[in-house]
């Protein structure tokens, strides 16, 4: 056994050598530029834990925390012509989809799935940013129709989380058509008595904003969300003049009546469980796992 070459080498080369720390270890908050770690991040559901940045979260994630337990079913969405234009950009549409479901793992920008929120069956559409900007195409508009779909079959209440940045030009006026299909859609749901629930994220704009964004019987949105149809630089451009501090947040949009709540994420769950079992007649919702208490028991007094 040699001491300097089994202790004292290492040691020294430890010290000196350059360790490759992977790039998604670390993602850094484009609001406060804080470098935060991926782990604590995913457990603050990626809202930024100096500045409070609610940052994008995929529908996967999202309903992981949001269903009781994380467990949830998806909800089959009929499969839509896939390039219905032959349209061609810089790329074929069929090709930018087919790099765009390998990068993201998902087969659209919409996912549908049923569980239950506060021990309430309840049926959830989660839009994706991350495919495409979350850009409203016919697959959207089928996701809509099936959830509106199952959730009267069950005769549950239906959650809208929005993020997009409208509509999908390589689909064209099939695109826009979508607009006025998702609004068929909710009339549906409220023909049916059921409650239609919205939560905007950071952004949604476009054609979503002026269709079923909008609709819901209650409007939440996140903490500094861009809600719009047209986004603040165009409209500085049109009218030639500054916008106020703040145009177009939820926090703007909620003092001017346009939303009834502004919810941090980390209380959406909450928020959802106790309005949803109050829009459908329920009792309040029993959190943990300890059940309900008996009103018969008289208190023991001590």
């Amino acid at each position: 056994m040699n001491w300097i070459s089994n202790y004292v080498r290492p040691k020294i080369n430890s010290l000196f050598s350059r360790r490759e720390v992977p790039d998604h270890l670390w993602l850094k908050c484009e609001e406060c530029g804080t470098m935060l770690f991926h782990r604590e991040l995913t457990d603050a559901l990626n809202v930024c834990t100096n500045c409070q940045n609610h940052m994008a979260i995929t529908p996967r994630e999202r309903f992981a925390a949001l269903f009781d337990g994380g467990v949830f079913v998806e909800v089959p969405v009929p499969a839509p012509v896939s390039d219905p234009l032959s349209f061609r950009d810089q790329k074929k549409y069929p090709d930018r989809l087919r790099e765009t479901r390998k990068k993201t793992g998902e087969e659209e920008a919409m996912i549908v799935a049923e569980g239950e929120i506060g021990r309430l069956k309840t049926v959830c559409v989660g839009q994706n940013f991350k495919f495409m900007g979350g850009s409203m195409g016919m697959y959207v508009g089928n996701a809509i129709i099936a959830g509106v779909e199952r959730a009267i079959q069950l005769k549950s209440p239906l959650v809208l989380f929005s993020a997009a940045g409208g509509a999908r030009m390589q689909e064209g006026i099939l695109s826009l058509m979508q607009m006025p299909r998702s609004t068929v859609a909710v009339q549906m749901l409220r023909e049916a008595g059921l409650p239609y629930v919205v939560v905007l994220t950071d952004p949604t704009s476009g054609g979503v904003t002026a269709s079923y964004a909008m609709l819901g019987d209650v409007q939440i949105a996140e903490p500094g969300a861009l809600i719009c149809f047209a986004g603040p630089r165009v409209i500085e451009q049109t009218i030639r003049e500054t916008l106020p501090e703040g145009f177009q947040r939820s926090e703007y949009l909620l003092d001017h009546g346009m939303l009834d709540r502004v919810v941090h994420r980390k209380d959406m769950r909450r928020e959802l469980a106790t309005l949803l079992r109050l829009m459908t007649n329920n009792t309040p919702p029993v959190y943990g796992d300890l059940p309900a208490p008996t009103p018969d028991v008289p208190a023991v007094v001590k």
